[in-house]
């Protein structure tokens, strides 16, 4: 299985815990890395499964991939003051981090009539709040990640209508062999646990816009 590092923090320690329990003898091995990398990876049989994200859930299906959704992860905006709209953010220092998230960042922006000021540029999330709880910056995550991560601090207020559409990818015609078609009950009840958890601690359903 590949996977991208929010993910790897939340929703696959609970599927894989639950697939050993049930299946002792299945061996997973994972490796991390950003969607386009693991499709690739699936192409080429390297791996079984892969975990990606889009931000536009009417893109097509790349050819013989076949999509199983997950979730809808909502979007935050981080910042160390409550109540924070991204207008509100039009002049402030943006941390950016990997290029498909920037490019869905620069949209957002774009439609607030405005283009974010980058400043830093890093994929670790770790990285990312550690710059933001110092006042060096404001950035967007994943509700996933705030699970797997959360520093003091840090104020997340979600982004109303922005999601990231997770799912899980196989490649070629059905049937999946049995260990992939119990991997992937693993990912979806996990996804589904998940997504009855409550906000991340600090968090803001609806900012004021």
């Amino acid at each position: 299985m590949a996977s991208f590092s929010s993910v790897i923090g939340s929703l696959v320690p609970r599927a894989v815990a639950a697939l050993t329990a049930t299946h002792p003898g299945l061996q997973i091995g994972l490796t991390g890395t950003q969607p386009p990398e693991a499709l690739e990876l699936l192409r080429t049989g390297e791996i079984d499964v892969a975990i990606v994200f889009r931000y536009d859930d009417t893109e097509p299906e790349p050819p013989g991939v076949r999509l199983h959704h997950l979730l809808d992860d909502p979007l935050y905006l981080l910042s160390t003051s409550p109540g924070q709209t991204l207008p509100a953010l039009r002049d402030a220092t943006w941390i950016a981090g990997c290029e498909r998230c920037r490019g869905h960042l620069l949209s957002l922006c774009a439609d607030h009539g405005f283009e974010p000021r980058i400043g830093y540029v890093s994929e670790d999330m770790v990285v990312m709040q550690a710059l933001v709880v110092a006042g060096l910056g404001v950035t967007t995550s994943p509700g996933l990640a705030l699970r797997a991560h959360h520093v003091e601090g840090i104020v997340a207020s979600e982004l109303p209508g922005s999601r990231q559409h997770i799912y899980a990818a196989t490649y070629g015609e059905p049937p999946d062999p049995p260990a992939t078609t119990a991997l992937l009950a693993a990912l979806a009840e996990a996804a589904a646990s998940i997504d009855g958890d409550p906000p991340a601690p600090g968090s803001q359903s609806d900012p004021p816009s």
